[in-house]
């Protein structure tokens, strides 16, 4: 069945989606990079972590497992808003889900706590999107454990809650 969008529109979303990807995937790589041979003992940590959640955002809003795959930690736990815990592989299966269309994903009001080479990020998000074709928008808050391990900040456990209104 013919798409009733021109060819050419179809392929400016593809163009605009695998940019988006790359630049993920590339400032993924220059933030592992940059991590290489550094303790989480110097001031720069915390802003560093700040930018790796605005990176796994932008993973998710553009479904981005592999992005995602290298910032999370082997033994990854995720406790959703609803209660439901994932493990690494179901929330990184999850991020593939096309029933769930994520459109937009921000943080705000974040702040780090550094313990040695382990770290808390909390703050709040907003996010939009569909969900099996309905309509959503959900703000919360969030905490993530990040541990610096193998010369890299890998997240070892999310949980977000809903605020109430």
């Amino acid at each position: 069945m013919f798409s009733q969008y021109p060819l050419h529109v179809g392929m400016a979303r593809i163009s605009k989606i695998m940019l988006r990807t790359t630049f993920c995937c590339f400032l993924l790589a220059l933030t592992a990079l940059g991590q290489a041979g550094q303790t989480p003992k110097d001031d720069s940590q915390p802003n560093k972590l700040i930018f790796m959640e605005r990176l796994w955002n932008e993973a998710q809003v553009n479904r981005d497992a592999r992005a995602l795959d290298a910032m999370l930690g082997a033994h990854f736990v995720n406790t959703e808003y609803d209660g439901e815990v994932s493990d690494r592989a179901q929330f990184l299966e999850g991020i593939k889900d096309p029933q769930f269309n994520l459109t937009s994903l921000s943080i705000q009001d974040t702040k780090v706590s550094m313990y040695g080479d382990s770290a808390v990020v909390i703050g709040t998000y907003r996010t939009k999107g569909t969900y099996q074709g309905k309509p959503y928008e959900h703000v919360g808050r969030f905490t993530d454990t990040w541990v610096f391990s193998d010369g890299r900040w890998q997240c070892v456990a999310s949980h977000t809650s809903l605020v109430k209104k």
